[in-house]
């Protein structure tokens, strides 16, 4: 269902069925919730492109070395700047 389609949601009814909204969302439909009867917001989907943005931790082992002393490297010389 498309936003232009969809029925509007009160924020009262969206509050109180969060969860059953996320629902049809998942299942692919847009949600519009308004205020006073005007539209204010959309829930829609995530497309599988947005998903890819997630941060990966770990996805470089084995690809970089990070040296043991990173975290003190060019101590002495950033000391020395403040002499």
């Amino acid at each position: 269902m498309k936003a232009v389609d969809a029925v509007p949601t009160n924020v009262h009814d969206a509050k109180t069925h969060f969860s059953r909204l996320l629902d049809r969302v998942a299942e692919g439909e847009t949600v519009v919730i308004a205020k006073a009867g005007k539209p204010v917001a959309k829930l829609a989907p995530l497309d599988n492109a947005d998903r890819r943005l997630t941060r990966r931790v770990g996805f470089l082992t084995g690809h970089i070395e990070v040296p043991d002393d990173f975290d003190t490297m060019g101590d002495t010389e950033i000391s020395e700047m403040f002499e």
